[in-house]
């Protein structure tokens, strides 16, 4: 059984930093590709980026490209999101999942598990 937890949430000014990290059990990931959403309240949950276990290739959106980077610790089995120059936009809660067979990254269908999420508040 595949499981995920996330943390790193919280509240921050505008302008500054929060790390989130994706704890995973359960199985062997090094062919999975690990995403990152999010979702603010009255909004569908987005793509906000992704990292392939195998080779640590990243992907962004381009609302956070510059800004945030994923990372991984293989020894760990945990992924990483650095979110620099955080914006009130940014205010979601951000969720970890982990594919599989990734092909697409931004979709958020092609995942098959998801943590259970962490808060990031932005304030101005």
């Amino acid at each position: 059984q595949v499981h995920l937890v996330e943390s790193g949430g919280g509240l921050v000014q505008a302008g500054g930093s929060l790390r989130l990290s994706c704890a995973a059990s359960g199985r062997t990931f090094s062919n999975y590709g690990m995403g990152w959403f999010r979702q603010a309240p009255g909004k569908e949950r987005e793509f906000v980026a992704a990292i392939r276990w195998t080779d640590g290739s990243t992907y962004y959106a381009d609302s956070v490209k510059g800004r945030f980077t994923g990372s991984r610790d293989n020894a760990k089995n945990t992924v990483y999101l650095q979110m620099n120059s955080l914006k009130p936009e940014d205010t979601a809660v951000y969720y970890c999942a982990a594919d599989p067979s990734p092909h697409t990254y931004s979709n958020s269908h092609a995942y098959d598990y998801w943590g259970q999420g962490t808060q990031v508040t932005v304030s101005s």
